[in-house]
């Protein structure tokens, strides 16, 4: 399957994003600030699982790209995936602060367990920037999607699915992992959308962001309400969208009776149920933006530009262990039929062809997607 990152599409978004909030600094010549570092640095990069996909496919390779560019070829990327092993990251992190490598990005697969490596980087003079999930600790910086949104948005756009929603319309609530300091975000945005104004009938939180999980959980959920009875399932990512739609389907609904889901990370399987009807959206999060946000604050953090890298962290959060932590928050955008073409295409996201194989070349035409 062939994707087309648009490097530089997002590239000149993130320029005018930044010149737009007067961001100056942001693109000082280098020989304004004393660098601490040449270009042959070193950026670690820890992803949390393979389940979702956007992570070898779209964020580590943009991220790549981006720091080859800022760095005349010569700063190199790190990379490592802990498979959902919590373990397994302390150990990949542990390796990359016995290498020394100058900066690392961290994706955390259990935002509380990695803290103590946190501060072992810290101790070791490794700066670390939270990438998309914040990590508890000392981090020196945090890039990411408005993770709140992200929840209302699918909130909003299941309410908007069902019309003239009521109470008596009962849905199912299929959140994150508890690990995933993200998944409580998404659930609280959600929330603010849909509490009082239908009826949670059930409420799982998933692990690991599991569709195995999520479509056992699916299950049990139809045993208890009924097939009949259910109004919307609010799933928090397309992976997870996708064991729904098994259970579902196992337990005798037609595409055609399907209620609507919901989903998160535009992956291409979920646009294809987009465009078949068997998924009514998901969050489509602008990658090469955030990775390519994530890139200038590393190269900016290793050569010891504070005052650009302060310029690139418009925003503050906190984590359960520090406070203000120096954040970017990239917006999203509701992904459903009626925007495939001005999203995940015109970002060079997918080709229609990638979109519109020979199964879904109907579903494609009936869009006009083509």
């Amino acid at each position: 399957m062939r994707r087309r990152i648009a490097m530089a599409v997002a590239a000149s978004t993130l320029s005018l994003s930044l010149a737009g909030c007067g961001m100056l600094s942001a693109t000082e010549d280098a020989a304004d600030a004393t660098p601490t570092k040449g270009d042959d640095m070193v950026i670690g990069m820890l992803m949390p699982e393979k389940t979702n996909t956007r992570y070898e496919e779209f964020d580590y390779p943009i991220l790549k790209e981006k720091v080859a560019s800022l760095t005349n070829d010569k700063g190199k990327v790190e990379y490592a995936n802990a498979a959902a092993d919590a373990d397994t990251q302390v150990t990949q992190m542990q390796r990359m602060i016995d290498d020394q490598v100058d900066l690392i990005l961290l994706d955390a697969v259990d935002a509380e367990s990695i803290a103590d490596t946190v501060q072992k980087a810290k101790d070791a003079g490794i700066p670390v920037i939270a990438y998309d999930r914040l990590a508890e600790g000392p981090i020196d910086a945090y890039v990411s999607f408005d993770n709140e949104l992200v929840g209302e948005v699918q909130g909003r756009s299941l309410l908007e699915a069902l019309g003239t929603a009521d109470t008596s319309d009962q849905i199912v609530m299929m959140n994150g992992s508890p690990t995933d300091p993200n998944a409580a975000q998404f659930k609280a945005g959600a929330l603010s959308e849909l509490q009082d104004q239908v009826t949670i009938a059930e409420s799982y939180d998933t692990k690991d962001w599991s569709p195995e999980v999520a479509q056992s959980q699916m299950t049990e959920a139809i045993e208890k309400i009924g097939a009949d009875n259910l109004a919307a399932v609010y799933s928090a990512n397309d992976a997870m969208a996708g064991g729904i739609l098994k259970a579902l389907e196992a337990a005798g609904v037609s595409d055609s009776d399907l209620p609507p889901i919901t989903g998160q990370d535009a992956e291409l399987s979920a646009v294809q149920r987009i465009v078949s009807g068997q998924q009514y959206m998901s969050v489509y999060k602008p990658y090469p933006e955030m990775a390519e946000a994530a890139a200038e604050m590393a190269v900016a953090k290793v050569r010891g530009r504070e005052i650009q890298f302060d310029s690139l962290t418009r925003d503050t959060v906190d984590s359960a262990t520090d406070k203000d932590i120096p954040a970017q928050l990239v917006t999203v955008v509701a992904l459903t039929k009626s925007n495939i073409e001005s999203t995940v295409v015109a970002d060079g996201i997918y080709d229609v062809s990638d979109i519109c194989t020979a199964k879904y070349e109907a579903a494609c035409a009936a869009i006009k997607l083509n």
